[in-house]
């Protein structure tokens, strides 16, 4: 059976449900969409991230983590450093460590991707936020 548990803070709702005897699957919606740790091990963290329609995430930057990104459904625009290019099922960017970088669902399905991280620390506090629609500020 699984159990559920949300808490409420800064525009921040977490689902925690038990999947099987391996572990426990941590979701967390966020006003832009949701994202899902899929695993995690020493060095990386495995997501599955969905964004809503015309929604996207803050323009921010990590300074001790790189991000694959792999589209599975849906259409990214993603803004890394200088350059913005459109991405479709199939296709895949990285960002480098210290790279100013956006996600954006510019069409009218969910956009849904793999994020793979990997760096020393990988902490949800690793984020420097430069430009954010939905008013979040670094702690």
């Amino acid at each position: 059976m699984a159990q559920l548990t949300e808490t409420v803070s800064n525009n921040t709702l977490t689902l925690s449900a038990a999947i099987n005897n391996k572990g426990v699957a941590a979701g967390e919606l966020r006003p832009w969409g949701s994202f899902t740790v899929l695993e995690e091990g020493r060095g990386y963290k495995i997501k599955r991230i969905e964004v809503k329609p015309g929604h996207r995430l803050s323009l921010q930057m990590h300074h001790h983590r790189s991000e694959h990104w792999i589209v599975v459904s849906g259409t990214a625009k993603v803004v890394c450093g200088e350059s913005e290019v459109l991405l479709s099922n199939n296709q895949s960017t990285y960002v480098p460590q210290c790279t100013v970088h956006r996600l954006e669902n510019p069409g009218v399905i969910p956009l849904i991707l793999i994020e793979v991280q990997n760096g020393e620390y990988l902490g949800e506090d690793d984020i420097i936020r430069y430009q954010d629609d939905y008013a979040r500020s670094d702690k």
